[in-house]
């Protein structure tokens, strides 16, 4: 749909990327990678149109309509949100108010037998058949959906949009963009301002429900789940990989692994051309072999080796005094404003050591939960801090509180201690603060710079107790990476407030879930939680239906012969429900072997996928989707099967 020609961006005449060709294709989930600066923000931009290339062209066909989300926007504050998410419709009101005006005009005219007539009923015919393919008689439904996805109440529909903060107005830039379907959508990290129920509902809807996508996202585990292309770019050039992020990792490794190789062959060449130059520079019987070497030189297309991913380096936290065996413990806590009840009888014990995650839809409390236990705010009932606790808090505000007239440099200077101090500018390179930019001054650093310098402030501070809210919007892949290796080895306790799955995996063993004003403990990592929450909603709806369907209600005064009627109705329905029983242990018996047989076909497929020969055969990955997906399927449906075989021992 869109066809990307010999592009070249430049600027101040350091060229960004240069002869950059590609396609994006109907219904292709592409993720736009590469380390910051590299110039993905700004291939969205010229994809939609916003910013002119140096050199090439982008061609979009007339028909296709091309959305983007950036990161930042102006926003207008003069609407509620059902009146400005209802602007996705302008298009589809303008063609009813035009089919409104041809329905007046054929009933005003008497030419019934005219050739304008039958012209106009046709036109008429054409264009309502096109508002009703846009969905125009059900808009309100699509648009009440998408909200509620992206974490509105109803209540919020008809509230002010200058309410809100600037993270719930981007939710409705957001939800205006998907109400139009747009035939591409250009995304520019759109899940830093949601939480993890309404990116688990964008994945879903940009899965099944959107045409192309381009991506660009720090979140590794909503690209694993939304994209099936990946496209790098390095070092001025672009890599494209018909494969999801993980796999992309692999096959880039592999890529650098060969590159390296050719460089340093290169590198043998040149020297040894160089040295016969020299050696032979001044004699005269040597002269045309000299200059054929030094015009071989010349020729030579120099090979570049990608920026190496120093995600390796390990920071570790100063050693801190060690805190009382409960570092909080929070009995019959409660916190309302007025009438609102943000949460209540919450009761919880974090020990020390322990690394917790505190999730659930925002508004529903977390950050609130933090500023009670940082004191400050007031609530109802008991609050306890152990002994000798000592926190690092990382806020949302953080930032703000930087001195603005240090440079980067003297920011972290000042906090670091012992032999760190040796490493600032390893830390800092690793924080993306590398070279010229450390010498910068606060005062000229972006919000983002800003967030990710006071992240590293706080990470040099002796502290037993870290609370890190939302500590990774602002982080590429490999600062995240950095990040959660420094926590993971952290000896002390920790609270992240985060919706990056990803982030959390591997590093929480207790999930705290905030909603509906109460305060739920689940064992466990993030991921045991949303497998845990998927099978207590399936378990809900399963016997909500149970309710409906099966209704048993015993009225007084009913004689022995409504019993015995009840009694032989029971054995029918025992009979029905053997057959039942037989049939459901045949389909469970069916999908074993099948998902044992497609494990055995998958381990074969990663075995060649594992030589140098598979590593680059597309096919084999797309196959490999194929099984994976089809395994997912079956054991789903396993699941479903077992559950239904359950309920009726």
């Amino acid at each position: 749909m869109i066809s990307v020609e010999g592009l070249s961006v430049e600027f101040n005449a350091t060229p960004l990327f240069e002869d950059v060709s590609y396609v994006i294709n109907k219904k292709d989930r592409i993720a736009l990678v590469g380390k910051n600066g590299a110039g993905k923000s700004t291939m969205l931009k010229i994809l939609a149109g916003l910013q002119a290339p140096t050199r090439g062209t982008v061609s979009v066909p007339k028909e296709v309509t091309v959305g983007y989300l950036p990161q930042v926007m102006a926003l207008s504050d003069n609407r509620t949100v059902r009146e400005e998410a209802e602007l996705a419709f302008e298009d589809m009101f303008e063609l009813q108010a035009k089919i409104e005006r041809m329905n007046n005009e054929l009933a005003e005219r008497t030419d019934y037998e005219s050739e304008e007539y039958h012209k106009l009923i046709d036109r008429f015919t054409r264009e309502n058949d096109r508002f009703l393919m846009m969905g125009g008689t059900n808009y309100q439904a699509e648009l009440e959906r998408t909200l509620f996805g992206l974490g509105f109440g109803r209540g919020d529909f008809d509230r002010p949009t200058s309410e809100f903060s600037g993270g719930w107005r981007m939710r409705i830039e957001l939800a205006k963009l998907l109400l139009r379907r747009p035939d591409v959508l250009l995304l520019d990290e759109p899940t830093n301002h949601l939480d993890i129920e309404s990116i688990q509902w964008l994945e879903n809807f940009l899965m099944t429900r959107a045409n192309a996508v381009v991506l660009v996202s720090h979140d590794r585990a909503f690209l694993n789940n939304v994209t099936t292309r990946t496209i790098e770019i390095s070092c001025g050039r672009i890599y494209d990989y018909k494969v999801k992020y993980d796999d992309f990792v692999t096959l880039r490794k592999e890529r650098r692994e060969q590159q390296l190789r050719a460089y340093e062959n290169q590198q043998k060449q040149i020297e040894d051309t160089e040295a016969f130059i020299e050696r032979f520079r001044y004699k005269a019987t040597k002269a045309v072999q000299v200059q054929s070497r030094i015009k071989q030189l010349a020729k030579l297309e120099r090979i570049e080796v990608d920026e190496e991913d120093n995600s390796s380096l390990r920071l570790k936290f100063p050693p801190a005094e060690r805190s009382g065996s409960y570092p909080v413990i929070c009995e019959e806590v409660r916190k309302a404003y007025g009438d609102h009840v943000v949460f209540q009888h919450v009761n919880l014990t974090i020990n020390r050591g322990e690394k917790v995650a505190f999730v659930g839809k925002n508004g529903e409390g977390k950050s609130t939960l933090v500023k009670c236990i940082m004191g400050e705010i007031d609530f109802d009932g008991k609050l306890t801090l152990g002994h000798n606790v000592r926190i690092g808090y990382f806020a949302q505000n953080q930032a703000q509180l930087l001195d603005e007239n240090l440079t980067v440099f003297d920011t972290i200077d000042r906090v670091a201690t012992g032999d760190i101090r040796l490493k600032i500018r390893d830390i800092l390179g690793a924080f993306m603060f590398g070279g010229e930019a450390s010498d910068k001054k606060v005062k000229v650093l972006s919000g983002g710079e800003r967030t990710r310098l006071a992240m590293i402030r706080l990470l040099l501070e002796p502290v037993n107790f870290l609370i890190l809210d939302e500590p990774t919007n602002h982080l590429d892949m490999r600062s995240k990476d950095v990040l959660k290796e420094a926590i993971r080895d952290f000896d002390g306790t920790v609270i992240v407030v985060s919706h990056d799955r990803d982030f959390l995996d591997g590093l929480v063993t207790k999930v705290y879930e905030f909603g509906g004003g109460a305060v739920r403990e689940h064992l466990g990592g993030i991921y045991d939680f949303l497998q845990k929450k998927k099978i207590d909603s399936l378990n809900e709806l399963q016997k909500g239906e149970g309710l409906s369907v099966s209704p048993t209600v015993v009225r007084k005064g009913e004689g022995k012969a409504e019993k015995a009627s009840d009694s032989k109705l029971s054995y029918e329905e025992q009979k029905e429900q053997n057959k039942r029983r037989k049939k459901l242990e045949r389909q469970v018996a069916d999908c074993e072997r099948t998902i044992e047989e497609t494990e055995a076909a998958i381990a074969m497929l990663e075995d060649r996928m594992a030589t140098p020969e598979g590593a680059s055969d597309t096919k084999l990955y797309e196959r490999y989707r194929t099984l994976k997906r089809q395994l997912d399927e079956t054991v789903e449906e396993w699941e479903r099967l077992s559950t239904e075989l359950d309920g009726l021992s």
